[in-house]
């Protein structure tokens, strides 16, 4: 069953997810519900991509477009809590291909 954010334990200081004992970065606070719901959508797709092209040439492009997203909603790439309002707001308003665009 899928987990919904509220009930997943956060550290204090809520800048990660804590589930089955292991950290995972959260998801940028400030992103807008439309815009993080999007990019969620968008997720999802590409790791139904990895999961297709596990093991072709194309799995390469899958993995990036998930890297790509998950930059996007902040959890990979530089700390949200290390940037600048703008600098967030940047990121989460880049483009992200999905997968039919590729």
């Amino acid at each position: 069953m899928a987990r919904s954010d509220k009930d997943v334990e956060r550290t204090e200081d809520g800048r990660f997810l804590v589930i089955d004992g292991r950290r995972w970065r959260a998801t940028d606070p400030l992103v807008p519900d439309e815009r993080r719901h999007e990019l969620q959508t968008v997720l999802m797709a590409w790791r139904r991509e990895v999961k297709r092209t596990k093991g072709t040439d194309e799995e390469r492009t899958s993995r990036d477009g998930v890297q790509a997203t998950k930059v996007a909603l902040g959890e990979r790439g530089t700390p949200w809590w290390e940037q600048t309002e703008d600098e967030r707001r940047t990121r989460w308003e880049a483009d992200v291909p999905t997968p039919a665009e590729r």
